[in-house]
């Protein structure tokens, strides 16, 4: 065995989106740190639909560039097409949603961990963990080469134990043409982790000059960009490369220079089509051949997004399902058929595909596929991604059960921050479900986890007018400056943004026209920004997007906070190392064994623990005030109002 030379502070292995993010935080919080991927070619590689965003997942994806994460940025440079979303709904549910050039977007997530002057980028696979006395101390390879680090963040995604499915065909790997990881799970289960297994899948890829479009509806992009970054300034080609914008554009600044819209001087269209009475007549025919209907896959699947012969079993009154057809990039005629991932035989997908509308000779350039992976039960981690059962060890991405370059993007960057910080020996970051949808993530797979691939929706969220996509830098800079995250020039930039936000607010409250204040005016439905009387100093479109949302929904947004405020008292309160649930009269059985099984560290995510009623609770914090010597006794629960109905709504 050859033990690299140097020691990291921080080992990621894998270079995913998680990968990506918790590497780049890690080292830009100024730690000494390795990913260590399977295939240096393929970082930052979008397996599925080259997109970013979207319900929710747009939200994340903003939390993530407001944080100091690169998604966004990445996003903004290599998006092929821009749209916002639900933009005839509220504001809380309005997200950002981008097409994606998928070789653009590795390449430069690629160049970017390449660059980092703290990261090294090395290619190899991982054969087990290194630990000792319940610490994890560094990883081994299948090159038997053992890398010693402080704190090691494991992102393997969908390749732990990856095993595909076409129909009968079977073959082991985590992704088309790539290998599977396959001991790593062992050396996982060795440290105390439970696993499961998960299935998921992708759609075939048609090639393009095969498609008859003149048979579908055209969808554009909106103009102005919905961009994602709050950094737009920070364009990789001019920060990196020193190189003068003027010289590299090449649409007079209407979209950043060189990114991906500024070569193509505007967006890409998609197009939307749909399904047949002879698709779901083939599917049905042929549904036996399927692994999910045969038995032949054990993961569970995801309901919210069904593979396509799930969706004509599911929902068989419908006589049409609808399909949208995007590219994939400006250097591929790869056509993502957005709706349509199946596992069924390659001979049927060619059928099926030629029932679509305006595919009636369209070739398929990929098969679809199903994937199936070992996960950990995200029950076993602490609120800031480390496992209870090792320390120094941490979770992100898909490995915790959920799905979505955002959820892993998201979970990285927390993992990332928190091995940085636990290096440092600073206070761990954890965001709370009011501060951020993160916070909502991390939080329903610590306390609920999760039986199927979980995907952000903004349901999930209880606070979600508080947690808007446009405000993500408002929460969140602040934090990233405190934990050493966000540059002097981005919190420069913030800071010029609220100024010019909390001035605006000043100028509408203190400014009359008759006997109404501007923000009376505002509060009207027939009044928008652009009706009141503009400002000497001109404001950007997104500082008066978000003055007209913070006057028109000021009552609600007051309703929010107020019901944090209870959240908070809640949330607050520890739960004392010395608890000992099998002690506590009362508590039933099957709350004992989850609390036991969880050992939540607050009141507030004891009670978020599925399962876990008002009653228990009561119980819970009589005990803990037992425990300090107060006067209080068991029968004082019945009178005490459960968490549940003063702080956490529907949960």
């Amino acid at each position: 065995m050859f033990v690299y030379p140097k020691k990291f502070d921080v080992i990621v292995v894998g270079g995913g989106h998680a990968g990506v993010e918790a590497a780049l935080a890690a080292a830009r919080m100024g730690c000494q740190t390795l990913m260590l991927t399977m295939n240096a070619d393929t970082i930052g590689q979008m397996s599925c639909n080259p997109a970013i965003g979207g319900l929710a997942k747009g939200h994340l994806a903003r939390e993530i560039d407001a944080l100091g994460g690169e998604m966004g940025k990445c996003t903004d440079m290599t998006g092929l097409q821009f749209r916002m979303l639900n933009t005839k709904k509220g504001p809380a549910v309005r997200a950002p949603r981008a097409q994606c050039d998928k070789k653009a977007y590795q390449f430069r997530m690629k160049w970017i961990c390449e660059r980092e002057p703290n990261l090294d980028v090395r290619q190899g696979q991982v054969a087990s963990l290194v630990h000792k006395g319940g610490k994890v101390t560094g990883v081994q390879s299948t090159m038997e080469i053992q890398y010693n680090g402080s704190m090691v963040v494991i992102t393997t995604g969908t390749f732990l134990k990856g095993l595909m499915h076409v129909g009968a065909n079977k073959q082991t790997g985590g992704r088309a043409g790539e290998s599977s990881v396959g001991g790593f799970s062992e050396s996982l289960k060795s440290v105390g982790l439970k696993l499961g297994r998960l299935k998921t899948g992708t759609p075939p890829r048609l090639l393009m000059r095969s498609i008859d479009f003149s048979k579908t509806e055209e969808q554009l992009g909106d103009e102005p960009i919905p961009y994602f970054s709050f950094w737009k300034e920070e364009l990789f080609h001019v920060e990196h490369s020193g190189i003068n914008p003027k010289d590299i554009g090449h649409s007079d600044g209407k979209y950043p220079p060189g990114s991906t819209l500024d070569r193509l001087n505007g967006q890409l269209p998609c197009h939307i089509t749909f399904t047949t009475d002879k698709t779901a007549e083939i599917i049905r025919e042929n549904l036996h051949k399927s692994p999910m209907y045969s038995g032949e896959i054990e993961g569970v699947g995801p309901r919210y997004c069904p593979s396509i012969e799930d969706k004509i079993v599911r929902f068989a009154d419908k006589d049409r399902h609808q399909i949208f057809l995007e590219p994939e990039g400006i250097a591929t005629d790869e056509m993502y058929v957005n709706g349509f991932s199946t596992c069924l035989p390659f001979d049927v997908q060619y059928e099926m595909v030629r029932s679509i509308i305006g595919c009636e000779n369209a070739e398929i350039l990929r098969p679809a596929y199903a994937v199936e992976y070992d996960f950990a039960f995200p029950t076993q981690l602490k609120n800031t991604l480390e496992t209870k059962s090792c320390e120094n060890l941490f979770l992100a991405g898909q490995i915790n059960g959920t799905s979505g370059y955002e959820e892993a993007g998201a979970q990285g960057l927390i993992a990332g921050i928190n091995a940085a910080l636990k290096v440092q020996q600073k206070p761990e970051l954890v965001l709370r479900r009011d501060q951020a949808y993160i916070g909502v993530l991390i939080d329903d797979l610590i306390t609920k986890g999760t039986a199927e691939p979980y995907r952000m929706f903004t349901s999930r969220a209880e606070y979600r007018l508080l947690l808007r996509q446009d405000n993500a830098d408002l929460r969140l800079c602040e934090i990233s400056r405190q934990i050493g995250l966000l540059s002097d020039r981005q919190f420069g930039l913030f800071q010029r943004k609220k100024q010019q936000y909390d001035a605006e607010m000043e100028r509408i409250r203190n400014t009359r026209v008759g006997t109404d204040s501007l923000e009376q005016l505002l509060k009207r439905n027939d009044y928008t920004h652009k009706d009141l009387p503009q400002p000497e100093l001109p404001i950007t479109r997104e500082v008066a997007e978000q003055v007209e949302i913070t006057v028109k929904y000021a009552g609600y947004i007051d309703r929010q906070e107020a019901e944090v405020e209870q959240f908070k008292k809640m949330e607050s309160r520890s739960i004392p190392n010395w608890i000992d649930y099998d002690q506590i009269p009362g508590l039933r059985t099957e709350s004992r064994l989850k609390l036991k099984e969880i050992q939540p560290a607050t009141v507030g995510l004891a009670s978020r623990i599925s399962g876990i009623n008002p009653t228990d609770i009561s119980l819970l914090m009589v005990w803990i005030k037992r425990g300090k010597g107060e006067k209080t006794t068991t029968s004082d629960a019945a009178d005490r109002p459960g968490p549940h109905n003063t702080c956490c709504g529907d949960l």
